[in-house]
C-alpha cells in the first residue's frame, strides 16, 4: 500500500528556434514552458485504482484483479517480463477501457495512455498500489505546448515511483526533489512509450524537455541537454487559431522542392540561429549581461521573417507581432504556424506597465495570454504543502 500523498509536476514546453527546419535535419532549440502539469497521488480503496482528468472529461476507476487478468494477457503473469510495444496489445486495451479502436479524441488517448502504462511498468517492476490519481494542467491542450508529454512524464514518475523502480527522493520537511541522472533516463522512456499511445510516431523531444527541462538541442533525432542555460521571462500567446501541423509540413516541403536554391539557404539561416542562440543561453550563466538580450531579440525578429518566407505564417500571428513591437518587444511563432501560438521575449528591464498593456492589447484582439518562463526545471517531486494555493485550489475542485 502507498501509504503518502503527493504531487509530481512536469513543464509543458515551446521551440525557441528551429521549428519546420528540424524537419530537414537542421538544428531545434526546444525550452521547458514554466505552464506545468500536476499529478497527485495518494492511497486508495484497497483494490481499486483510479484515475482523475478533469481536464479532458475522464473519471475512471478499476479493480486491480481486473487489471492484473488484463496484464497476464498481455505480457505473461512473470515479474520482470519486457512488456510489448504499444500497437502489438492496443486491442486488448481498447476492449477492457470500452474504447473503439482508432479513437483519437483526448479522453480516449489519455485513458489508454494511463492504462498501458499501468500494466507495462506493473509488468516490469511490480503491481501498482491501491491509488488514486488526479492530474491538472496549467497547459491548454492541442495548443503544441507539449501537454500530453508533461501527461505522460508525470505518469511515469509516479508509476515507476510507487513500484519501486525509481526512489522516492523526497525527504521529511522538503517542500520538493528531484531525481538521479539514471532515473530521470528511465523515466523519459517510459514517458515516450506513453507519448507513442497518444502520438504513435512521436520525436521525442517533448517527453525529454519535460523529464529535464531547461533547454534541449534537437537535431536528426538526437536530443543533447544544454548545460546551464538562463530562466526568460516571456509572454505566450495562444492566437487560438486551430491548424493542421501535417498540412503546414506538407507545404514548406513543396515549397522547398519548387525552389530549392532560395529556400534551402533560409533553411540553413534558421540553423544558424538554433546554433548561434545556443552559444548565446550557454554564455548567460557565467556573464549575466544586458547585452545578452538585444542580440536574443534580433535573433526573434530574422527567424520570424524566416518562417513567413517559409510559408507558414498567418495574420493573426502577424497581429500578435504588431502589437507587441508597438510596446518595443519582440515577438515570433512557436511551434507548426499557421495560428496557434507566439512567444515575446520580456527582457529584465521591461516595465511592468509595457507588458501589462502588451497583455491587454493582445487579449482585446481575442488572444490568451500568459505571463510565464521558459528554461523551466523539468519533472519534480513535491510534497502536497509545498504546492501554491493556485495548484491546491484546483487539485481540490478537481
Amino acid at each position: 500500500m502507498w501509504e503518502r500523498e503527493l504531487a509530481v509536476s512536469a513543464p509543458g514546453k515551446v521551440i525557441l528556434h528551429g521549428e519546420h527546419a528540424v524537419v530537414l535535419g537542421k538544428v531545434a532549440l526546444a525550452v521547458a514552458l514554466d505552464l506545468r502539469t500536476f499529478l497527485r497521488l495518494r492511497p486508495g480503496a484497497e483494490g481499486r485504482l483510479s484515475v482523475s482528468l478533469p481536464g479532458v472529461g475522464v473519471q475512471r476507476s478499476w479493480d486491480t484483479p481486473g487489471l492484473q487478468a488484463l496484464r497476464g494477457r498481455i505480457v505473461g503473469k512473470g515479474r520482470g517480463e519486457e512488456p510489448l510495444p504499444w500497437g502489438r496489445e492496443g486491442l486488448s486495451v481498447l476492449e477492457f477501457a470500452g474504447i473503439a479502436a482508432g479513437a483519437s479524441a483526448p479522453e480516449s488517448l489519455a485513458t489508454l495512455a494511463f492504462l498501458y502504462m499501468c500494466l507495462a511498468i506493473s509488468a516490469k517492476y511490480g503491481d501498482v498500489p491501491s491509488m488514486d490519481i488526479l492530474v491538472w494542467s496549467e497547459l491548454p491542450t492541442g495548443a503544441g505546448l507539449g501537454s500530453s508529454a508533461a501527461y505522460a512524464v508525470c505518469l511515469a514518475a509516479a508509476l515507476l515511483m510507487v513500484c519501486g523502480a525509481i526512489s522516492c527522493p523526497l525527504q521529511e520537511g522538503e517542500s520538493t526533489a528531484r531525481w538521479t541522472e539514471e532515473e530521470l533516463t528511465l523515466i523519459n522512456s517510459w514517458a515516450f512509450r506513453g507519448e507513442q499511445v497518444i502520438h504513435g510516431n512521436p520525436s521525442g523531444v517533448d517527453n525529454a524537455v519535460g523529464t529535464w527541462g531547461g533547454a534541449l538541442r534537437y537535431q536528426a533525432g538526437k536530443i543533447t541537454p544544454l548545460k546551464r542555460v538562463p530562466t526568460l521571462r516571456i509572454l505566450l500567446t495562444n492566437t487560438k487559431v486551430p491548424r493542421s501541423t501535417k498540412v503546414l509540413v506538407a507545404g514548406v516541403k513543396e515549397k522547398i522542392l519548387k525552389f530549392p536554391a532560395i529556400m534551402n539557404p533560409v533553411l540553413d539561416s534558421i540553423d544558424a540561429i538554433s546554433q548561434e542562440c545556443q552559444s548565446v543561453l550557454e554564455a548567460m550563466p557565467a556573464n549575466p549581461s544586458s547585452e545578452h538580450y538585444p542580440v536574443l531579440e534580433e535573433f526573434i525578429d530574422i527567424n520570424q521573417h524566416h518562417l513567413n518566407v517559409l510559408g507558414v505564417g498567418h495574420p493573426s500571428l502577424d497581429r500578435l507581432c504588431q502589437v507587441t513591437a508597438s510596446h518595443n518587444l519582440h515577438s515570433k511563432l512557436t511551434g507548426a504556424g499557421g495560428g496557434g501560438c507566439g512567444i515575446t521575449l520580456l527582457p529584465p528591464d521591461t516595465s511592468p506597465l509595457a507588458v501589462e498593456a502588451a497583455k491587454q492589447d493582445l487579449c482585446a484582439c481575442g488572444f490568451e495570454c500568459w505571463e510565464t518562463k521558459i528554461g523551466a526545471p523539468g519533472v519534480t517531486l513535491h510534497s502536497c504543502s509545498s504546492l501554491s494555493a493556485q495548484v491546491l485550489h484546483a487539485l481540490a475542485q478537481s
